[in-house]
């Protein structure tokens, strides 16, 4: 369905991996024309969840083209386990490609994705771009947590986390800047608790208010929900700086 000199399609929530994959795609030098934002009605196996209408603004301070996917078309909620949950979620993702691939010259030459570990998503989103007939760019993939997490700061990555989930990350961790301190404190709780480093399994969402791939810093206002166990940001208000 397309060609070499297609264009690059980055899957994208605003959250480190998948702006980190976008970053390295553009560093890479793969012509990113549109990135594509799935918005989950509830939770989800496949995507990140929280906050991903703050896309839009990211897409505009990177000066890409966003493509929404809208939680109105799932049918995740007749799934009966993960994968065939996780089948359905990826429907309407597919559909939107499909869209893409004939809307852009060239087609899609490839898809980027910020999966990490998670052969589920891996694999579905592997299979997705066999059958659009174009690659997938996936620079997370099995790398080492730690040397990712450092080489996003590295780079300028300044990342908020949005919501925590897992015993050892309490409410201070609402709005709390991934830096190299927290890094380590994540450290520890992995030992612990088996927290991932990168919040692989959901223990943690971030958003990337700022980096090399953005012309504008996202400056964010919030209060914090917590219920003892688990919180999240409610953005009030958000907008380029």
């Amino acid at each position: 369905m397309s060609d070499a000199d297609g264009a690059w399609v980055s899957l994208f929530s605003g959250g480190k991996d998948s702006s980190w994959a976008l970053y390295r795609a553009l560093e890479t030098g793969l012509p990113v024309e549109r990135l594509v934002t799935v918005h989950p009605a509830g939770d989800s196996y496949m995507y990140h969840v929280p906050a991903t209408e703050l896309a839009a603004l990211a897409a505009e301070s990177t000066g890409i083209e966003l493509v929404d996917v809208e939680p109105d078309d799932f049918a995740a909620d007749a799934a009966t386990d993960s994968g065939a949950q996780g089948d359905d979620e990826l429907e309407p993702l597919e559909a939107a490609l499909e869209e893409l691939d004939e809307e852009l010259p060239g087609g899609i030459a490839g898809v980027t994705a910020g999966a990490v570990e998670s052969e589920y998503q891996t694999s579905r989103i592997q299979g997705m771009c066999d059958r659009l007939d174009c690659d997938l760019f996936a620079p997370l993939w099995q790398e080492e947590p730690r040397e990712l997490a450092d080489a996003m700061l590295e780079a300028g990555f300044e990342i908020t986390i949005i919501q925590v989930a897992a015993h050892g990350l309490d409410e201070s961790w609402l709005g709390r800047t991934l830096d190299h301190e927290a890094i380590e404190e994540l450290e520890a709780l992995n030992e612990e608790y088996g927290v991932h480093i990168l919040g692989e399994g959901g223990e943690f969402e971030t958003f990337v208010v700022d980096g090399p791939h953005m012309d504008r810093r996202i400056d964010l206002e919030y209060e914090t929900e917590w219920d003892g166990t688990r919180g999240r940001l409610r953005i009030t208000d958000a907008q380029l700086e």
